[in-house]
C-alpha cells in the first residue's frame, strides 16, 4: 500500500510562491499517474494538476494553468507542485493523490479517480 506525506504549505500574500512536496513510500498497484488536489474551505476536493509517471505528460485545470507546475524526482520518490503568482482563491488544503482507480471512468480531476491520499498541507493566500 502506498503512503503519501505532503509538506510545504504555509501562509503567503497574493503574488507569492510556494512549493509543495509529497514523499511517496510503499507500493501502489496502479502507478500510471499522480496528481495534486485541493479543497477550498466549504467546497469539494478538486484536482489541479496531474502527471503521467511514465511519460511525464502533465495537465492542469484552467484556473492554475501557467502558474502551477507539477513535477517528480524519481530518485527522491517525491512529487512536487510549484505554485507561483498565488491568488486568494488558491487557498485550501492541498492533497497528493496516487494509485488511480482503474474502474473509474470520470475525469482525472474528480476525487473518485484516485484511491490513495496524503494527510494534506494547508495553503493560505491573503490579499
Amino acid at each position: 500500500q502506498v503512503q503519501l506525506a505532503e509538506s510545504g504549505g504555509g501562509s503567503v500574500q497574493a503574488g507569492g510562491s510556494l512549493r509543495l512536496s509529497c514523499i511517496v513510500s510503499g507500493y501502489a498497484s496502479n502507478r500510471a499517474s499522480m496528481a495534486w488536489f485541493r479543497q477550498p474551505p466549504g467546497k469539494e476536493r478538486e484536482g489541479v494538476a496531474i502527471l503521467s509517471t511514465r511519460g511525464g505528460t502533465t495537465a492542469y485545470v484552467r484556473s492554475v494553468k501557467g502558474r502551477f507546475t507539477i513535477s517528480q524526482d524519481n530518485a527522491k520518490n517525491t512529487l512536487y507542485l510549484q505554485m507561483n503568482t498565488l491568488k486568494p482563491e488558491d487557498t485550501g488544503m492541498y492533497y497528493c493523490a496516487a494509485d488511480p482507480n482503474p474502474l473509474y471512468r470520470g475525469p482525472w480531476y474528480d476525487r473518485d479517480s484516485y484511491t490513495a491520499w496524503g494527510q494534506g498541507t494547508q495553503v493560505t493566500v491573503s490579499s
